[in-house]
């Protein structure tokens, strides 16, 4: 009745911050996985995780266009997460009818 999958899930994740970046991406990783499956969920344990591309964009702004410039820096993250999932599969559950 339990059953054991293995998954390759693509995400992404922004931020102001390497670390925020690298949490938001991997928040997203069980709602991918949930939005792919209709069956219940068990268990989503990480495996290995790839990094497709890591983008560090930097602005300066300045006030007034030319007044007190500051840099600002932006995070982009898009990861390769493997999962093994374990999840019941609800196809091999008979119901009975009363």
């Amino acid at each position: 009745m339990k059953k054991n999958q293995q998954l390759v899930v693509r995400v992404k994740g922004q931020g102001d911050s390497k670390q925020r970046a690298f949490a938001l991406a991997l928040n997203q990783v069980q709602k991918e996985v949930l939005k792919n499956t209709h069956n219940i969920m068990l268990r989503i344990e990480p495996l290995n995780i790839l990094v497709v591309s890591a983008i560090e964009n930097i602005t300066t702004e300045r006030f007034l266009f030319i007044f007190l410039p500051r840099k600002r820096t932006f995070y982009e993250i898009t990861l390769d997460v493997t999962v093994d999932v374990s999840f019941v599969d609800l196809n091999n559950i008979e119901f009975t009818s009363k």
